[in-house]
């Protein structure tokens, strides 16, 4: 068989060469890529979205995702970062706390132009509702959780309670009940995120409000009644010991060990304590309140930035994320609640008993409200509770100084 060198190629060949390069070189340029910055939720996170990532890439030869995990901690000021340096990704999920502040500062993008009255139908009304800001779409609910109280049925058959409680009198008593049996009879948080949360329940159960017409409202009545109610339970060791040394992942701990006989949290513990605490009989109430169906509804949400440059791309991505089976993957594996109507008519949940009272609860839960500054809030009441937890502040004035704190911040 002959062969030919190119010993001496002539300048015409050479052009040719030249000119198929490129266009080789475009068409390879016409691909592009989509960067997804992904927050931290557990072991199964970053497998899930490189797994759908793979799956999209079969279907869209064409476009290249890049997933970049990150520690909640530090998300948003790496996004803060990195928008600063024209750096960012193009879609990334974020607390829906931070959307105003996002949308207030023009780097979101709005997502009306995307959808159709089709796309928007798959989602659970109040949870796609909760990322519109101004009327306009920023945002899609990629994540849902709601709050309820566990309660230790073991704890509390031995302190001769048959129920979950109904009411913080309840709580008061069982938590009683459950220390003359040795254990701790409520666990309270007072560290790190979601401190200020974890009074907000017993605000909303007083009847009080966190903010109303970007003004600060914690501080009344209602507010200093449900600060005052938390520190009697320290103050006459119905809770665990120095509360504020516990972050929510303490708390839940100690239920985990069976140490402790009701405490506040998310569906996602039910996953944890499948794995972790096999053998600990639980049920599963509303937060203590008069209605007897306080919940708070916590979502992520998941953007897309005004200065991508694929952003025909990203929205196919994210059109992609919300068919059925990407979502009810991602709920099962991280223990969420449905954003969608397809997962809530899932078996996972139809047929799981301690679900459905999460479920059920989607409907008449608390929303934190949607201010800028809330972050700034947040850390004022933190550390407005942590001065009345550790006996260096009453209720009335902590949360005044707050309060003032909060409004010099918010809606700015």
């Amino acid at each position: 068989m002959k062969t030919f060198a190119l010993s001496n190629p002539s300048p015409k060949i050479i052009a040719g060469l030249i000119g198929l390069m490129v266009i080789a070189g475009t068409l390879i340029a016409r691909g592009e890529t989509v960067r997804v910055t992904i927050p931290y939720y557990s072991a199964a996170t970053e497998p899930y979205f490189q797994k759908m990532a793979a799956e999209f890439k079969q279907k869209n030869p064409d476009i290249d995702i890049k997933i970049e995990i990150v520690n909640w901690d530090n998300l948003l000021q790496k996004l803060t970062t990195d928008i600063a340096a024209n750096a960012n990704a193009d879609i990334s999920i974020i607390g829906t706390r931070w959307l105003v502040d996002f949308q207030k500062t023009e780097v979101v993008e709005p997502l009306d132009q995307y959808m159709d009255q089709a796309f928007q139908g798959r989602f659970i009304e109040s949870l796609f509702n909760y990322a519109k800001v101004g009327g306009k779409v920023y945002g899609l609910p990629i994540a849902a959780s709601a709050r309820a109280l566990y309660y230790n049925k073991d704890l509390f058959t031995k302190a001769g309670l048959s129920n979950g409680p109904k009411t913080w009198s309840d709580v008061e008593e069982a938590a009683k009940k459950i220390k003359d049996a040795g254990f701790y009879g409520f666990g309270l948080q007072g560290k790190e995120i979601e401190t200020d949360t974890y009074w907000y329940y017993a605000l909303w159960s007083f009847g009080g409000e966190i903010v109303k017409d970007c003004k600060a409202t914690f501080n009344s009545d209602a507010g200093v009644k449900a600060l005052s109610e938390y520190k009697k339970l320290i103050d006459e060791g119905l809770t665990q010991p120095g509360v504020t040394s516990y972050s929510r992942e303490d708390v839940q701990n100690l239920f985990k060990q069976g140490r402790v006989g009701t405490v506040i949290t998310a569906p996602f513990l039910i996953n944890q304590l499948k794995s972790d605490a096999p053998n600990l009989q639980y049920g599963i109430t509303a937060i203590p309140s008069d209605s007897g169906n306080l919940s708070m509804v916590v979502t992520d949400t998941i953007v897309m930035f005004k200065n991508s440059k694929v952003k025909k791309a990203a929205w196919k991505f994210l059109d992609y994320l919300f068919t059925p089976e990407p979502r009810i993957a991602f709920t099962k594996g991280e223990g969420f609640l449905p954003t969608t109507k397809s997962e809530g008519e899932d078996a996972y949940f139809t047929q799981n008993e301690r679900l459905q009272v999460f479920v059920k609860l989607l409907s008449t839960g608390k929303f934190l409200p949607l201010v800028s500054g809330y972050d700034a809030m947040s850390d004022a009441v933190s550390r407005a509770l942590q001065g009345v937890y550790l006996g260096k502040a009453q209720p009335a004035e902590a949360l005044k100084q707050a309060a003032q704190e909060a409004d010099a911040a918010i809606c700015k």
